[in-house]
């Protein structure tokens, strides 16, 4: 109560009194029941700071459980398995556009070579597809991964990818005193908080000693992590939100699982009336003669265990988690799978309660989730491939002419991906058919979502069609469905056979 209603108050209680009743009236009307620190959220606690303070409290902890579910849980397994198959799948096929058609197949058949694991891993162990399914696991476990470039003599092309663990970033050195850039979490920052220089200290090869800290420019790196805040400027796990809720699963599973096998036992116990007696003097003074310890037993099949006399078998028996172990494990990936923007289906491979309409629309929810991560690796990819054409006009490997001034022509270019397969592959082709016949797709884009090249589509097509004419067999009518291009024999069509006949029988009448 502020000096003014103190005042009223004193001169005229009841005005003062209505003043007061209309102010926390007012109050109440007008207040967010989620910034309310009334008895429902009295232990929410929850402060404002930077992107990074917020991050770096946890970063390491979350990374560590996260993984640890990523040992041991297949829900966890689940997820990232979906992101796995669905935005890496069987990678993405390139189509150079350099404007020549022998130049633009002299760079694919270089880029597929490249592709291999002996020429673009340095370890020589992991192909390019299995490099970014990597990627993407990680991403969601780690919070992120880092591509460095590297050029070695090793391969086909002088130019490499070294993949780097979040780890690896050396987070305890300091920024020099006589520097302008700031060093956080072992990356150099600029005035913009963008990255000029990245610190490794690499794991050794034994996974335990550590090397000397290593500088690597900010252009050699790549850095694959998703930017949720302006002020974030490292990684944090994607599955942060939901770690909890699939750790609580596991142990209610385990729990279940243990209960079950313990009721499954099938176990002997036999209870004595009188205790045992020792003979002679010492046997009947044994305080402890025939007493059995129960300490460490446990349950086994087909046990037959003694009981002391008077001892009694007391069992705990917790009813209803087996029975609703199954309602309780789907609500709870679904709420998993939502956390991470999947469906139900997607994360539990459970299509039981779906028809084509509800399996479609989860489809079509589902790969926009999947695009982000999809838009974000092909991003990388055309980084990786603006580096291999100049590594390989720089070895040789290709002859581009006034490729410096042309530098972006004979970079231009594009990635296929294989489709997935229909769910009913009548429904689809009618639909894709519908869309050509009326315009909303062309050609180009039908054969794109095939994860076909259009021109290599139409040249094969071409080929057949020749080679069947060669063998006197119509395919244009099979490819196109009865509509050719090529005038058909008289003596094979219907309307020139009966034309035939009324001739036949004109001749006859005339005679």
């Amino acid at each position: 109560m502020s000096w003014l209603d103190s005042v009223i108050f004193f001169l005229s209680p009841i005005r003062g009194a209505k003043r007061e009743a209309w102010r926390r009236y007012g109050e109440e009307i007008r207040h967010y029941d989620a910034g309310d620190y009334g008895r429902l959220n009295s232990g929410w606690y929850a402060t404002n700071s930077s992107g990074e303070m917020t991050d770096r409290m946890y970063r390491a902890t979350v990374r560590a459980r996260a993984r640890d579910l990523e040992r041991n849980s297949d829900i966890m397994n689940s997820v990232t398995g979906a992101y796995k198959r669905n935005v890496i799948g069987s990678g993405f096929q390139l189509q150079a556009n350099t404007g020549d058609q022998k130049k633009n197949k002299e760079l694919e058949n270089l880029w597929n070579k490249w592709c291999k694991a002996r020429n673009c891993d340095v370890t020589g162990t992991q192909s390019l597809n299995q490099i970014l399914r990597m990627a993407v696991v990680r991403k969601k476990i780690d919070g992120g991964i880092l591509f460095v470039k590297r050029y070695t003599k090793e391969g086909i092309v002088p130019f490499q990818l070294q993949m780097m663990e979040v780890d690896e970033l050396d987070s305890m050195i300091s920024t020099p005193a006589n520097s302008k850039n700031r060093i956080v979490g072992g990356i150099e920052y600029n005035q913009y908080n963008k990255p000029v220089a990245y610190y490794f200290r690499q794991y050794g090869i034994d996974g335990f000693s550590i090397g000397e800290t290593v500088k690597i420019p900010a252009k050699d790196v790549i850095f694959y992590f998703s930017k949720r805040r302006p002020s974030q400027i490292r990684e944090m796990s994607d599955m942060t939100p939901t770690v909890t809720r699939i750790r609580d699963t596991n142990e209610f599973m385990t729990a279940v699982s243990v209960k079950e096998r313990i009721a499954a036992c099938l176990s002997v116990f036999i209870k004595k009336s009188l205790p045992p007696i020792g003979i002679g003097r010492a046997g009947s003074n044994a305080a402890n003669a025939g007493q059995h310890s129960y300490d460490g037993k446990t349950l086994t099949p087909g046990m037959i265990k003694e009981l002391n006399a008077g001892d009694e078998v007391q069992v705990v028996n917790p009813t209803g988690q087996a029975t609703d172990a199954t309602s309780y494990t789907k609500l709870q990936q679904r709420l998993i799978g939502s956390g991470q923007g999947l469906s139900y289906e997607a994360t539990s491979r459970d299509m039981s309660e779906t028809n084509y309409a509800s399996a479609r629309q989860g489809m079509i929810e589902d790969e926009m989730t999947y695009q982000e991560e999809e838009e974000a690796i092909l991003e990388i990819m055309d980084e990786i491939y603006e580096t291999f054409v100049i590594s390989c006009v720089l070895a040789g490997n290709i002859s581009l002419n006034n490729f410096w001034n042309k530098k972006d022509d004979y970079m231009n270019h594009g990635w296929v991906k294989q489709p997935k397969k229909w769910i009913d592959p009548l429904k689809e082709s009618s639909a894709t058919k519908t869309a050509l016949n009326t315009g909303q797709k062309t050609y180009k884009q039908i054969a794109a979502e095939a994860g076909k090249d259009w021109r290599q589509q139409i040249d094969d097509t071409a080929e057949v069609i020749e080679y069947a004419r060669q063998k006197g067999v119509d395919m244009e009518g099979v490819i196109f469905g009865g509509k050719t291009n090529v005038q058909p024999d008289a003596s094979s069509d219907d309307s020139g056979a009966e034309g035939d006949a009324g001739g036949e029988e004109g001749k006859e009448g005339k005679e």
